[in-house]
Order: structure tokens, then C-alpha cells, then sequence
């Protein structure tokens, strides 16, 4: 494997964070939205991470390889140690180990800044993530059933938790 620099998301990322993030909205269930976002969205993300840490992976030519962050689970300060996780890889690096580096990452970071707990919220029909979830030590700690429906399909929504602390 080439060797990848992790970074915080930048200002200087929207495109590849929203070309990456609309790549899944239009390929996959992983991404809730129904159609592909606009290049302004990417300030929703970095109002989301705002104080949490987010990671902009790039390998040694600068291409993106993917992105991800936590954000705040709640506003409510009773819930200020526990954090949702979102990640997105390019397809074809997907299985290689850098979603593993990334979480690995976010819950380093996390720790830093007083997180004990991550949460993940992952559609029902991404196998896949659920797969590298458990793998990684979250436990289903909840599953809402067919709340979700894209492209005319309903689908559940899985919780997955670990304890970081």
C-alpha cells in the first residue's frame, strides 16, 4: 500500500470532500441524500465537526483517497463525550486499510478532546460498513426499522456504538 497522509479536513477540500460524498449518494445507500449535493454543502460539514476532529486523506501524489469525521451525537452538553462517526473511501481503495487508519484517527483525536463514546449511524442495506464496524469493536445497539427510504426503497437505519474511553 502507498503511503497516505492524514490531515484535517481544510477549506481547501470541498471539492473532493463533495465530489467523494455525491459519488456515494448516486452509487450507494451509505449517503442518505436522495440526489447529489452542491459544493456549498461542504460548509455543513464543517459547521457539523466544528471542535471535533475531522481527517482529509490524501495519498503521496495529493489525490483524495477519502475523508471522514465526528461530530457532536447531541447539542445538549449531557452529551458532549459521545460522537457520530462518518467516513467515505474511494470506491477502489475500499478493503485496504484505510478505513481502519482513519477511524484509528478520529477516535485518537476524539480521546484528545474528551470523547469516550462513538456512534454510528449506517444504512441497513451497507453491509459492508456494518461488517467493518463489528470488526472494529461496535456493537448494534439499536436498529430503527425501515425509517429510511432512497430511490423508492425503505430501508433501517443500524446503531452501532464502542466505548473509546
Amino acid at each position: 500500500m502507498s503511503e497516505y497522509l492524514l490531515e484535517p479536513i481544510g477549506p481547501s477540500d470541498q471539492k473532493d470532500v463533495i465530489d467523494l460524498f455525491n459519488y456515494y449518494i448516486e452509487h450507494s445507500f451509505a449517503a442518505y441524500p436522495e440526489h447529489k449535493v452542491p459544493y456549498e454543502f461542504f460548509g455543513m460539514f464543517l459547521d457539523m465537526c466544528k471542535d471535533h476532529p475531522s481527517v482529509m486523506v490524501r495519498d503521496n501524489e495529493g489525490v483524495c483517497a477519502g475523508f471522514g469525521m465526528l461530530r457532536p451525537h447531541n447539542p445538549m452538553p449531557a452529551f458532549s463525550h459521545t460522537a457520530e462517526v462518518t467516513y467515505f473511501i474511494r470506491p477502489e481503495l475500499t478493503g485496504k486499510g484505510l478505513g481502519s487508519q482513519m477511524l484509528e484517527y478520529l477516535v485518537t483525536e476524539g480521546k484528545k478532546r474528551g470523547i469516550s463514546n462513538v456512534l454510528a449511524s449506517i444504512s441497513s442495506l451497507n453491509e459492508g460498513s456494518i461488517r467493518f464496524h463489528q470488526k472494529h469493536g461496535f456493537i448494534e445497539c439499536g436498529r430503527f426499522r425501515e425509517v429510511a427510504r432512497k430511490k423508492g426503497i425503505f430501508f433501517d437505519i443500524v446503531w452501532m456504538q464502542k466505548d473509546i474511553g
